[in-house]
């Protein structure tokens, strides 16, 4: 492969089964100058698997700013280099999008390779609508920054999509279920091309009593998607519940309901109780 234009790689790696990483990835990391990894020693195993010995460099969230225009002076001195997450595509949750905004800026080429995608592969086997999609990433970890995030997102109509880590897997399905409804439909898709891959499917209330009763259920890395508001209805009361919950802080609840319901157009009556 010729790399006598000096071109940054957005390489993509595999989620769990290291057979996921194409033959053209393979290709263009053994042919980059040096590898920007979001965890060196990581990436380095996964080099070793498939024999490849490159250079590495350190490229995080804490460090991104600072290395990404040293990174681009390699670049425009005329070296390919390649960047990769520890898991799936780069800059989709992950560390990367300063160093490809410098890249481009500087008017380096930049060049995806594609592959593994956790979101995408969750998507594609949910059996939920596909044709529009929000991708949430990961929830605040604070249970009050998450529950006014997910009261924001009750609204939208398109199939939402979230990142979840083992040890807030439950309390997020929870706050799902008092942002959206216990009974909206759900998917979990945990350890996605993995040994252990599950991909469960009900409401959110069935989902919860799931993940509880099941301690094999709350480990590993998952993927959410809660299906979107069904209806121009639907939409109308999620949006006026979460206004009402914001105005029940500094209003009496009556004239909070008011409010809500002529701001959202919402029944004032589905504003109560809930």
């Amino acid at each position: 492969m010729s790399t006598s234009v000096a071109t940054l790689y957005v390489v993509a790696t595999p989620i769990g089964n290291l057979a996921d990483l194409s033959p053209r990835a393979q290709e263009v990391l053994r042919s980059v100058a040096a590898i920007c990894a979001e965890d060196t020693r990581h990436t380095g195993q996964l080099l070793s698997h498939f024999g490849i010995s490159k250079p590495l460099v350190a490229l995080h969230d804490h460090n991104e700013e600072a290395m990404a225009q040293r990174v681009v002076s390699r670049l425009l001195a005329g070296e390919s280099l390649a960047v990769v997450s520890d898991a799936g595509t780069p800059l989709v949750s992950d560390p990367g999008f300063r160093l490809v905004r410098a890249a481009r800026a500087a008017g380096v080429k930049v060049s995806p390779i594609p592959g593994a995608c956790a979101a995408i592969a969750a998507l594609s086997v949910a059996g939920l609508p596909s044709d529009r999609f929000v991708f949430e990433g990961f929830l605040p970890a604070k249970s009050s920054a998450r529950r006014e995030r997910l009261q924001r997102l009750a609204g939208e109509t398109g199939t939402l999509v979230f990142y979840e880590s083992s040890h807030r897997i439950a309390e997020s399905l929870a706050d799902m279920g008092g942002a959206f409804g216990n009974e909206r439909p759900a998917v979990i898709a945990r350890e996605l091309t993995k040994l252990f891959e599950t991909v469960l499917d009900g409401t959110l209330e069935q989902l919860l009593a799931r993940v509880l009763a099941d301690d094999n259920q709350r480990k590993g890395e998952f993927v959410v998607m809660v299906q979107g508001a069904g209806d121009d209805e639907e939409a109308k009361i999620a949006e006026g519940r979460r206004l009402y919950t914001k105005l029940n802080e500094h209003l009496p609840p009556s004239t909070a309901a008011k409010l809500a319901a002529e701001l959202s157009g919402a029944p004032r009556k589905a504003l109560y109780g809930f």
